[in-house]
């Protein structure tokens, strides 16, 4: 139980990594609020893990206040922050990606780590203590073609979560990163740009372990990284892609 009686807030936590994640710290003895665009996806979630549903666009400022506030409300505290909730473009040339897809793209990968920061970093201040966890990709690390500004979102989410772990380090916050490769998740098609055999088989091909990042493996390693065990880890992009960056 290395998250006993910690608050945990997980965005986009009601499908894929998400999902696996809240499991996980519900398991380890978490308090979590599940928060997704899809109230309906977040409420199964919650009533699964016995934690709290909330409705949110994270690329939304009011909306995340509101977020916030739920949980501070609730809790009267937030320990754990887990910014998880992402989207990507279709793999296609950088120049054919329409402006709104762009846009679209880094409001929710990049926008919400600050707007999340804005709302919850003042509390994790005043207590002396938090840990903030982004989801990034080891697209960030490793990019691949067609999907230029997707990657480009997540290796800025890298370079936010280190900046942000050397500025918070004085007040007692850790920051970290976790770059999954693709996964059994909604965005699996979008990655690939058609699901078939053939395509999966393609890009197991580039994981030498063999198979996807999993729910289960993005919550273990969350677990970790948010809990005191990791106390002396901070500012890391933790690989978890069975070797594909390599």
């Amino acid at each position: 139980m290395t998250l006993e009686g910690k608050t945990a807030i997980v965005t986009g936590a009601g499908s894929g990594f998400g999902a696996g994640i809240a499991r996980i710290f519900a398991r380890e003895g978490a308090t979590v609020m599940v928060a997704d665009i899809n109230q309906d996806a977040a409420q199964s979630v919650a009533a699964e893990i016995g934690g709290i549903a909330q409705a949110v666009d994270v690329a939304n400022g009011a909306s995340v206040a509101a977020m916030a506030g739920a949980a501070r409300t609730a809790w009267g505290r937030i320990d754990v922050l887990v910014n998880n909730a992402g989207i990507t473009h279709l793999p296609k040339p950088m120049e054919e990606v329409t402006e709104e897809e762009f846009d679209r793209v880094l409001a929710v990968n990049a926008k919400s780590v600050y707007l999340t920061a804005r709302e919850i970093v003042p509390g994790m201040k005043a207590a002396g203590a938090g840990a903030i966890l982004n989801i990034a990709s080891t697209a960030g690390l490793s990019p691949r073609p067609r999907l230029n500004w997707y990657n480009a979102s997540k290796g800025w989410m890298i370079t936010a979560t280190k900046t942000m772990a050397v500025e918070l380090a004085p007040f007692g916050i850790r920051v970290n990163a976790l770059c999954p490769v693709a996964g059994e998740t909604p965005l699996l098609a979008s990655f690939m740009g058609e699901d078939t055999p053939e395509m999966r088989a393609k890009f197991l091909s580039t994981i030498p372990l063999g198979r996807f990042s999993t729910p289960q493996d993005m919550g273990e390693a969350a677990a970790f990284l948010c809990s005191d065990a990791a106390s002396m880890i901070t500012g890391a992009a933790l690989e978890v892609d069975g070797g594909r960056c390599i």
